[in-house]
Protein backbone atom coordinates (compact mmCIF):
# COMPACT_ATOMS: atom_id res chain seq x y z
CA UNK A 1 0.00 0.00 0.00
CA UNK A 2 0.93 3.66 -0.08
CA UNK A 3 2.14 6.12 2.62
CA UNK A 4 -1.37 8.22 2.24
CA UNK A 5 -0.90 11.85 4.49
CA UNK A 6 -4.39 13.95 4.87
CA UNK A 7 -3.59 17.76 5.16
CA UNK A 8 -6.92 19.64 6.57
CA UNK A 9 -7.57 23.34 6.86
CA UNK A 10 -8.95 24.38 10.26
CA UNK A 11 -8.42 28.42 9.39
CA UNK A 12 -11.35 30.74 10.21
CA UNK A 13 -12.49 30.60 6.74
CA UNK A 14 -13.55 26.70 6.89
CA UNK A 15 -16.61 28.22 8.78
CA UNK A 16 -18.09 29.36 6.15
CA UNK A 17 -21.59 28.17 5.24
CA UNK A 18 -21.50 27.66 1.40
CA UNK A 19 -21.80 23.56 1.49
CA UNK A 20 -24.94 21.62 1.78
CA UNK A 21 -25.13 17.85 3.22
CA UNK A 22 -28.15 16.13 3.26
CA UNK A 23 -30.59 18.88 2.39
CA UNK A 24 -29.14 21.01 4.77
CA UNK A 25 -26.83 23.91 4.87
CA UNK A 26 -23.17 23.07 6.66
CA UNK A 27 -19.74 24.75 6.81
CA UNK A 28 -16.47 23.48 4.67
CA UNK A 29 -14.83 21.74 7.68
CA UNK A 30 -18.16 19.61 8.08
CA UNK A 31 -18.58 18.52 4.72
CA UNK A 32 -14.92 17.78 4.44
CA UNK A 33 -15.08 16.08 7.44
CA UNK A 34 -17.89 13.76 5.85
CA UNK A 35 -16.46 13.12 2.77
CA UNK A 36 -12.89 12.27 3.25
CA UNK A 37 -14.09 9.82 6.11
CA UNK A 38 -15.98 7.85 3.26
CA UNK A 39 -12.21 8.04 1.61
CA UNK A 40 -10.61 6.86 4.46
CA UNK A 41 -12.71 3.78 4.51
CA UNK A 42 -11.91 3.03 1.16
CA UNK A 43 -8.05 2.42 1.42
CA UNK A 44 -8.06 -0.47 2.83
CA UNK A 45 -4.55 -1.17 3.08
CA UNK A 46 -2.85 2.23 2.60
CA UNK A 47 -0.99 3.73 5.84
CA UNK A 48 -2.41 7.05 6.56
CA UNK A 49 -2.29 10.26 8.73
CA UNK A 50 -3.64 13.05 9.18
CA UNK A 51 -2.14 16.91 10.02
CA UNK A 52 -4.25 19.49 11.25
CA UNK A 53 -3.36 22.76 10.06
CA UNK A 54 -4.18 26.30 10.39
CA UNK A 55 -1.87 29.46 11.87
CA UNK A 56 0.43 26.02 13.12
CA UNK A 57 0.48 22.57 11.54
CA UNK A 58 0.13 19.33 13.50
CA UNK A 59 0.71 15.87 13.48
CA UNK A 60 -2.81 14.59 14.61
CA UNK A 61 -2.44 11.05 13.23
CA UNK A 62 1.14 9.33 12.07
CA UNK A 63 1.28 7.03 9.05
CA UNK A 64 -1.27 3.92 10.81
CA UNK A 65 -3.05 1.42 8.90
CA UNK A 66 -6.02 2.18 11.57
CA UNK A 67 -8.57 3.87 9.73
CA UNK A 68 -10.93 3.73 12.22
CA UNK A 69 -8.72 5.62 14.31
CA UNK A 70 -7.75 8.37 11.59
CA UNK A 71 -11.39 8.95 11.22
CA UNK A 72 -12.35 9.82 14.75
CA UNK A 73 -9.74 12.11 15.16
CA UNK A 74 -10.60 13.88 11.85
CA UNK A 75 -14.30 14.38 13.11
CA UNK A 76 -12.46 15.33 16.48
CA UNK A 77 -11.10 18.49 14.79
CA UNK A 78 -12.80 21.91 14.95
CA UNK A 79 -12.16 25.11 13.48
CA UNK A 80 -9.73 27.01 15.24
CA UNK A 81 -8.26 24.21 16.85
CA UNK A 82 -4.50 25.12 15.01
CA UNK A 83 -5.50 29.05 14.60
CA UNK A 84 -7.23 31.72 12.15
CA UNK A 85 -4.89 31.62 9.67
CA UNK A 86 -3.71 29.48 6.95
CA UNK A 87 0.19 27.73 6.83
CA UNK A 88 0.12 25.88 3.45
CA UNK A 89 4.15 25.30 3.33
CA UNK A 90 3.98 24.16 7.02
CA UNK A 91 1.61 21.54 6.57
CA UNK A 92 3.74 20.39 3.82
CA UNK A 93 7.20 20.15 5.51
CA UNK A 94 5.93 18.27 8.08
CA UNK A 95 3.95 15.79 5.70
CA UNK A 96 7.75 15.70 4.00
CA UNK A 97 9.36 14.97 7.37
CA UNK A 98 6.88 12.76 8.71
CA UNK A 99 6.94 10.51 5.31
CA UNK A 100 10.33 10.43 5.51
CA UNK A 101 11.16 9.76 8.61
CA UNK A 102 8.08 6.65 9.18
CA UNK A 103 8.44 5.22 5.59
CA UNK A 104 9.09 1.65 5.62
CA UNK A 105 9.02 -0.24 2.32
CA UNK A 106 8.23 3.12 0.92
CA UNK A 107 6.15 2.50 -2.28
CA UNK A 108 4.23 5.40 -3.34
CA UNK A 109 4.34 8.50 -1.29
CA UNK A 110 1.22 10.87 -1.22
CA UNK A 111 -0.33 13.73 0.23
CA UNK A 112 -3.90 14.72 -0.63
CA UNK A 113 -3.86 18.92 1.11
CA UNK A 114 -7.17 20.79 1.21
CA UNK A 115 -7.45 24.13 1.57
CA UNK A 116 -9.93 27.64 1.34
CA UNK A 117 -7.27 30.09 1.43
CA UNK A 118 -3.95 31.34 0.81
CA UNK A 119 -1.06 31.18 2.76
CA UNK A 120 -0.92 33.55 5.70
CA UNK A 121 1.42 32.18 8.26
CA UNK A 122 3.98 29.77 9.00
CA UNK A 123 7.65 29.11 8.16
CA UNK A 124 8.07 27.95 4.70
CA UNK A 125 6.86 29.10 1.75
CA UNK A 126 3.89 26.52 -0.10
CA UNK A 127 6.74 26.36 -3.11
CA UNK A 128 9.94 25.92 -0.69
CA UNK A 129 7.99 23.24 1.10
CA UNK A 130 6.82 21.60 -2.38
CA UNK A 131 10.33 21.41 -3.72
CA UNK A 132 11.36 19.74 -0.59
CA UNK A 133 8.29 17.34 -1.50
CA UNK A 134 9.54 16.94 -4.94
CA UNK A 135 13.11 15.69 -3.80
CA UNK A 136 11.66 13.30 -1.42
CA UNK A 137 9.03 11.44 -3.96
CA UNK A 138 5.93 13.19 -2.15
CA UNK A 139 3.42 13.65 -4.83
CA UNK A 140 0.65 15.78 -3.64
CA UNK A 141 -2.85 16.55 -4.66
CA UNK A 142 -4.16 19.80 -4.30
CA UNK A 143 -8.19 20.50 -3.21
CA UNK A 144 -9.29 24.36 -3.58
CA UNK A 145 -12.37 23.56 -1.53
CA UNK A 146 -15.46 26.64 -1.37
CA UNK A 147 -18.45 28.17 -3.60
CA UNK A 148 -17.77 30.93 -5.92
CA UNK A 149 -21.38 32.29 -5.47
CA UNK A 150 -23.70 32.63 -2.57
CA UNK A 151 -26.28 35.24 -1.64
CA UNK A 152 -25.94 36.99 1.37
CA UNK A 153 -28.22 39.90 3.07
CA UNK A 154 -27.61 43.51 1.71
CA UNK A 155 -26.96 45.99 4.65
CA UNK A 156 -29.39 48.43 3.14
CA UNK A 157 -32.02 45.34 2.57
CA UNK A 158 -32.38 42.95 -0.15
CA UNK A 159 -30.16 40.20 -1.09
CA UNK A 160 -26.33 40.08 -3.03
CA UNK A 161 -24.49 37.41 -4.46
CA UNK A 162 -20.66 37.44 -3.32
CA UNK A 163 -17.32 35.10 -3.77
CA UNK A 164 -17.12 33.49 -1.00
CA UNK A 165 -14.13 31.99 -2.37
CA UNK A 166 -12.27 35.11 -3.06
CA UNK A 167 -8.57 34.81 -1.31
CA UNK A 168 -8.49 31.05 -2.53
CA UNK A 169 -4.77 30.92 -3.88
CA UNK A 170 -5.25 28.98 -6.79
CA UNK A 171 -2.17 29.67 -8.79
CA UNK A 172 0.06 28.26 -5.65
CA UNK A 173 -1.78 25.06 -4.89
CA UNK A 174 -1.58 24.58 -9.08
CA UNK A 175 2.31 25.09 -8.61
CA UNK A 176 2.43 22.81 -5.72
CA UNK A 177 0.48 19.92 -7.44
CA UNK A 178 2.65 20.14 -10.65
CA UNK A 179 5.82 20.19 -9.19
CA UNK A 180 4.94 17.33 -7.15
CA UNK A 181 3.52 15.49 -9.85
CA UNK A 182 0.36 15.74 -8.47
CA UNK A 183 -3.47 17.41 -9.82
CA UNK A 184 -5.07 20.41 -8.37
CA UNK A 185 -9.18 20.05 -7.97
CA UNK A 186 -11.56 22.80 -7.64
CA UNK A 187 -14.26 21.30 -5.15
CA UNK A 188 -17.14 24.29 -5.19
CA UNK A 189 -20.07 22.35 -3.76
CA UNK A 190 -20.19 18.68 -1.73
CA UNK A 191 -20.74 16.66 -4.92
CA UNK A 192 -17.42 18.11 -6.50
CA UNK A 193 -15.71 17.42 -3.50
CA UNK A 194 -17.19 13.46 -3.75
CA UNK A 195 -15.94 13.36 -6.93
CA UNK A 196 -12.52 14.24 -6.64
CA UNK A 197 -11.75 11.51 -3.69
CA UNK A 198 -13.08 9.26 -5.96
CA UNK A 199 -11.03 10.30 -8.28
CA UNK A 200 -8.31 10.63 -6.06
CA UNK A 201 -8.82 6.84 -5.79
CA UNK A 202 -8.69 6.31 -9.70
CA UNK A 203 -5.26 7.88 -10.20
CA UNK A 204 -4.50 6.22 -6.91
CA UNK A 205 -5.73 2.96 -6.58
CA UNK A 206 -5.89 0.75 -3.92
CA UNK A 207 -3.38 -2.21 -3.65
CA UNK A 208 -5.02 -5.70 -4.92
CA UNK A 209 -3.91 -8.52 -2.44
CA UNK A 210 -1.82 -11.08 -4.73
CA UNK A 211 -4.35 -14.37 -5.63
CA UNK A 212 -3.47 -17.31 -3.21
CA UNK A 213 -2.44 -15.03 -0.97
CA UNK A 214 -2.46 -16.43 3.10
CA UNK A 215 -1.42 -14.58 6.28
Amino acid sequence: GRNLMLAVDLSGSMDQKDFELGNRRVDRLTATKAVASDFISRREGDRIGLILFGERAYLQVPLTLDRETVKILLLEAFIGLAGEKTAIGDAITLAVKRVHDQAVDAGEQVLVLLTDGANTAGEVAPLKAAELAQQVGLRIYTIGIGAEQLEVSSLIGGRRNINPSADLDEDTLIAIAELTGGRYFRAVDTAALQDIYRLVDELEPVEEAEAGFRS
